[in-house]
């Protein structure tokens, strides 16, 4: 075990696991840096990835003990946790914003002119709308199925792979390749 390369990330998680502190603060010490750049790409603020990171050794320190090197490398287990713990502050901001926006909405309904949207913003809209039909009719078939069903049913990858059926990764890249392609075509009718 000495050999490999995980091995002193796999003892701390290990000594974690058995209560231990001060492998705590290790393991915070040895891969803080990374995982708070991952933390920080996924919700794209300093303050919520900073946030991120504080749940995830928390939940790092809860779930040490059930952690299995068989099962996943350390670092692939804790950037999963971050990565969970990111996403998871992202849906609790935006339900907070929700909320705040409803609030707002039901004040102000009272002393604005009406609902209906203006003739700018309809055309706006409509011409967006046709712009990301026309992307999206230039993905292949299965990269715009994954895509449409990730945003417009709001599906995890995983949601995803089990729906269709597919490897997890295949799922992923599928999406990672669409999304490329939609911001590149979508960027042409900027």
């Amino acid at each position: 075990m000495k050999d490999e390369p995980d091995a002193p990330l796999m003892a701390l998680i290990d000594r974690i696991g058995q209560g231990d502190e001060a492998a705590l603060k290790a393991l915070y010490d040895t891969t803080s840096g990374k995982l708070y750049g991952l933390a920080l790409r996924v919700v794209r603020s300093n303050e919520w990835a900073e946030d991120a990171l504080q749940d995830s050794f928390l939940q790092i320190w809860r779930t040490a003990p059930d952690y299995r090197s068989s099962l996943s490398p350390p670092m692939a287990w804790l950037g999963l946790i971050v990565r969970s713990r990111s996403l998871d502050l992202l849906r609790r901001r935006k339900a907070e914003r929700e909320h705040l926006t409803d609030e707002i909405d039901e004040a102000m309904a009272d002393t604005l002119e009406g609902d209906s949207p203006n003739p700018l913003d309809t055309s706006l809209a409509s011409q967006q709308a046709w712009a990301l039909h026309r992307c999206l009719g230039q993905l292949e078939n299965k990269q715009r199925e994954v895509v449409s069903l990730a945003y417009l049913r709001d599906l995890s990858h995983g949601e995803l792979a089990q729906q269709l059926k597919l490897p997890l990764g295949t799922v992923k890249t599928w999406i990672r390749r669409g999304l490329d392609q939609l911001r590149s075509c979508m960027a042409g009718f900027a």
